[in-house]
């Protein structure tokens, strides 16, 4: 592997990380590509994110996919809990 990167994101509570760990579960499982690996983990109310890419293009796009997945569950709490 060549290109790496580690993302770590905060989160207002444990219960939002979880509902996000939770989603991104099924990614990690089967989205793992020759051109990249993601690991996942949760500590307290922190998400780290590790990636490990063949080149600089692959990361980038791992990157971009769980970032994108991310945000949309974040937007998808946000619209819960002003609906409740």
């Amino acid at each position: 592997m060549k290109a790496q990167a580690v993302i770590r994101l905060n989160f207002s509570s444990k219960k939002q990380l979880k509902v996000v760990l939770e989603a991104l579960k099924p990614e990690t499982r089967t989205a793992q590509t020759r051109r990249s690996k993601v690991h996942v983990k949760g500590e307290g109310s922190k998400l780290t994110l590790s990636f490990e890419a063949t080149d600089t293009s692959a990361l980038r796009a791992a990157i971009n996919s769980y970032l994108r997945q991310t945000s949309m569950v974040i937007d998808v709490l946000r619209l819960i809990d002003v609906s409740s």
